[in-house]
């Protein structure tokens, strides 16, 4: 039996005894997300029940599952799209498998450098709701919200100011040809690790750096074998909230209206909640190791390793085709980082 369908059936029996067990429940949502407990991911979709159960006055329950508990990233997008959940996370880098224009997120200096801007934009923009929101569909997947989870830090053995200090340093990437092609333009030497090789990668030398959210650093404790934290501003985590489309097209006006109040109430929730996450992260790290360095660079040092990759959206246009120049010039206008 293969995994999804050893999943879906080990979620149907599931389901089956919590209706038999629990007839008062009217209705059990599933939300899986590729994270752990506590990560931003969790953040979100521990509010997301407590809404959804407070605005249905129970009659609503919703069960999380957390990282690795349903299988990959991979996994639960699968399990979403053939309805034996009902909602998840997915990355844009996963996701796209199931729709490639979803890359462009991977673009570098893609996102506004002020998350007001990328909040109106994530949470409305007609580019991704109303045209990519059609790809996500065709593949029986509903798009519910995308947020930020906070800037992709750079942890590195040496400081890095400049694309030029990045010569000989092993930058660790996911197998993913733009993100290759980014490191390569920013100076660095991309290699592919698993993720579960990353820490030994770091403390053996095999590679000299890597990139993620703050609060990632600090729970899978990459700080402890490296110097250097630095902001570049280059990207920030951005991930996605999807429904099966069938399960979502079937539900009433009313639970159809109080998703909207809850994605609305979220909107304004997970923005803050990232932001102190991160920063009690950082702030944990610093008192675990006071010797790390922490840059934030400058405008002006931002703008060298933005101009080394200005040809990274043109290198996935060719890579992907269909509609990503257009999805591409039209996200870039919205969030006011047109080239």
């Amino acid at each position: 039996m293969s995994l999804n369908k050893l999943l879906k059936a080990t979620l149907s029996a599931a389901a089956l005894f919590a209706v038999a067990g629990t007839a008062a429940h009217a209705e059990e949502w599933k939300f899986a997300h590729e994270e752990s407990p506590g990560d931003v991911q969790d953040l979100y979709a521990q509010e997301f029940k407590r809404l959804v159960e407070e605005k249905t006055s129970g009659d609503v329950t919703v069960t999380i599952y957390t990282y690795g508990q349903l299988g990959t990233e991979n996994d639960i997008t699968e399990l979403t799209a053939a309805g034996a959940i009902q909602f998840s996370n997915a990355s844009p880098g996963h996701l796209g498998t199931f729709v490639p224009e979803i890359q462009v997120f991977g673009v570098p200096y893609l996102l506004s450098q002020d998350n007001d801007v990328n909040k109106k934009v994530l949470s409305g923009s007609p580019t991704i709701y109303d045209g990519l929101g059609k790809d996500f569909e065709s593949k029986s997947l509903k798009l519910y919200t995308m947020y930020p989870e906070g800037e992709m830090v750079w942890t590195t053995k040496k400081e890095v100011m400049k694309p030029d200090d990045f010569d000989g340093v092993k930058f660790r990437v996911m197998t993913s040809p733009i993100l290759i092609e980014t490191y390569k333009s920013f100076g660095s030497d991309p290699v592919a690790l698993p993720w579960g090789e990353v820490y030994s990668g770091l403390q053996t030398n095999v590679i000299d750096a890597q990139v993620n959210p703050i609060f990632f650093i600090e729970s899978a404790k990459f700080y402890e074998v490296t110097d250097y934290l630095i902001y570049a501003g280059q990207q920030q985590y951005t991930t996605t909230v999807v429904s099966n489309a069938d399960f979502y097209a079937g539900l009433s006006d009313d639970r159809k209206a109080m998703l909207a109040d809850v994605k609305a109430e979220l909107d304004d929730f997970i923005y803050d909640a990232q932001t102190k996450a991160n920063e009690a992260a950082l702030g944990r790290i610093k008192e675990a190791k006071p010797d790390i360095k922490v840059i934030r660079l400058s405008d002006e040092q931002r703008a060298a390793f933005k101009d080394a990759s200005k040809g990274i959206g043109a290198s996935l246009v060719d890579e992907v085709g269909g509609d990503t120049q257009e999805v591409l010039d039209a996200l870039r206008k919205e969030f006011g980082t047109a080239m």
